[in-house]
């Protein structure tokens, strides 16, 4: 499994999610006007990596299940 390119391409992105969305946590507690001009930028870019990590992943388990 971890010798899987796919499996560590879904964890690299699900890893990126996961910083993207600690930045707007962080982001949002600090509040301020870079919080007022990028809070959406933020969230936009999180909902992409994680519509592709949730693929990559989906992606994964279709072709384990498959042998």
């Amino acid at each position: 499994m971890l010798t899987d390119p796919l499996f560590i391409t879904a964890a690299i992105a699900s890893l990126i999610v996961l910083a993207i969305l600690m930045f707007g946590i962080g982001s949002f507690a600090k509040g301020g006007e870079f919080n007022k001009r990028n809070a959406n930028k933020i969230m936009r870019w999180r909902l992409g990596a994680q519509f592709v990590a949730v693929v990559l992943i989906v992606t994964y388990a279709w072709l384990r299940s498959r042998g």
